[in-house]
């Protein structure tokens, strides 16, 4: 069932964009209650994976639109829940500290950075489908990839991004 597959996967792409698990679970029920709506629509062309993201980061962009999002949303950012790796408590501890350091860079990113590092690195999609999903140029995916992770090297270094 889609539900039991993606559901947690939907719910941590929406949180990369509206910054709140409260926002993301009420958008994870609106992408399933949308896709379940226009299964019927759904062309074989792309995968359900590829559909539901796609969904989600349209449902995410219009929560970030509505007159209901808060311009300060609180960081509760974790993303240990993108691995199931278990360490020693001390290289728990390590890993903890790095996560978090990388998770507070990349939620920094401008959102079209932040949005191809998310579905590249951490959803492991390709980029002709982030480029379907986001219904951006081939060349553009790669771009802003490129960019990002430079932006993202620059943080490491101490340099503070001014408003790209």
């Amino acid at each position: 069932m889609l539900v039991d597959e993606y559901s947690e996967r939907v719910k941590r792409l929406a949180y990369t964009y509206v910054k709140s698990w409260q926002a993301a679970e009420d958008i994870t029920q609106e992408v399933f209650i949308s896709c379940y709506k226009n299964l019927d629509s759904f062309r074989i062309e792309s995968s359900y994976k590829t559909w539901l993201f796609k969904i989600t980061v349209n449902k995410s962009k219009d929560y970030l639109k509505s007159k209901w999002y808060k311009s300060i949303v609180p960081f509760d950012f974790n993303w240990s829940l993108f691995s199931g790796i278990k360490a020693s408590p001390e290289d728990e501890v390590i890993e903890k500290n790095d996560e978090y350091i990388l998770s507070e860079k990349v939620l920094r990113l401008p959102a079209k950075y932040r949005e191809v590092i998310i579905l590249y690195y951490y959803e492991d999609l390709n980029i002709r489908e982030i480029s379907e999903l986001s219904n951006i140029n081939l060349d553009t995916v790669k771009t802003r990839l490129r960019r990002a992770k430079s932006l993202l090297r620059k943080m490491y270094e101490g340099v503070e991004l001014d408003g790209e």
